[in-house]
């Protein structure tokens, strides 16, 4: 990997956003990229809408005309996944020369100065991306942790988010790598799609960010936490929340998958028999349709083929 880096007042910054029945949630997104003006880098937002009508992208349209922001709207008339979504406007992002891409969730908030001091961080630590503290979207004083940096286990495919739940009273406020960040707010250099290629669209959504972290931080790239950045997070707004018929079924899929594809050995044995024992008492303890639901994304993820080499931009 390159060791060269963007100057901040140099970088031209690909903002990518997914949409799947996002109408609700965009006025306030929009109004947070709004807030973002007037910083030394240009943006352009990449809105790639995966919902079933077009209401979304013409909402989009209005909102970034409105808002005076540089905006790329793509309707795909069908849902590919976040991971498929994400690559659509990573590629376009790339091929308009974008030296960063950011992937944000468009159910985020974030105040002035948000992108561009993200920006800095990732500069200064010469990082190749860069994560802030992410707090629950909610009326709360103090506000609730969601995510605040996180440990990463191969061996029980985990990433507890620290300080979850949690008030915030500044006790994860230290800047410092991290072995794992959701993908809903995470700025990147546009390098490292060079050596690692894109998403892995099999996802479809969920563990498709532990996907491509794991691969970063394999290739000896750095990820960093930056709690000095917040944002607002409305969490699971477009999927339901984790106990939904999809999230069951994704999860329990995609860490299966994960483990076939991304690990060996101990370590894989290890995983896959850790994943099946933990889901007996679990599933023994839901609905007889929420236990389908998981066993069904179990079995899936044995199907899939893994994807071993890395999808190129």
């Amino acid at each position: 990997m390159t060791e060269s880096h963007t100057h901040a007042t140099g970088a031209f910054i690909g903002i990518v956003t997914v949409l799947y029945r996002s109408d609700d949630v965009l006025p306030d997104f929009f109004a947070s990229l709004a807030a973002q003006a007037g910083q030394s880098f240009r943006q352009r937002l990449y809105v790639i809408d995966n919902s079933p009508n077009d209401s979304g992208t013409k909402l989009s349209e209005r909102l970034s005309a409105e808002h005076g922001i540089d905006a790329v709207c793509i309707f795909n008339n069908h849902n590919g996944g976040v991971a498929a979504g994400n690559n659509q406007g990573i590629r376009q992002a790339l091929a308009d020369g974008c030296s960063h891409v950011l992937l944000a969730n468009n159910d985020t908030l974030f105040p002035p100065g948000t992108i561009s001091g993200l920006l800095s961080t990732i500069t200064l630590e010469k990082a190749t991306a860069v994560t802030p503290k992410i707090h629950y979207h909610a009326p709360t004083t103090p506000k609730l942790l969601w995510y605040a940096g996180a440990p990463f286990s191969a061996w029980t495919i985990r990433g507890p988010h620290r300080g979850m739940g949690k008030p915030d009273h500044g006790q994860y406020d230290r800047r410092e790598d991290t072995e794992y960040a959701p993908t809903c707010f995470m700025l990147i250099e546009s390098r490292i799609f060079d050596d690692i290629g894109l998403m892995d669209e099999q996802y479809f959504c969920y563990y498709d960010d532990t996907d491509f972290v794991f691969r970063l931080r394999g290739f000896g790239g750095r990820l960093v936490y930056d709690p000095s950045q917040h944002i607002d997070h409305k969490v699971s707004s477009s999927t339901g929340g984790d106990e939904s018929p999809f999230s069951l079924f994704y999860m329990n899929r995609n860490r299966v998958y994960f483990a076939r594809k991304n690990l060996c050995g101990l370590q894989k044995i290890f995983a896959l028999t850790y994943m099946t024992l933990t889901r007996l008492p679990r599933t023994a303890r839901m609905n007889k349709a929420s236990a389908q639901r998981v066993w069904a994304g179990v079995r899936e993820g044995w199907r899939l083929k893994p994807q071993l080499l890395p999808v190129r931009p």
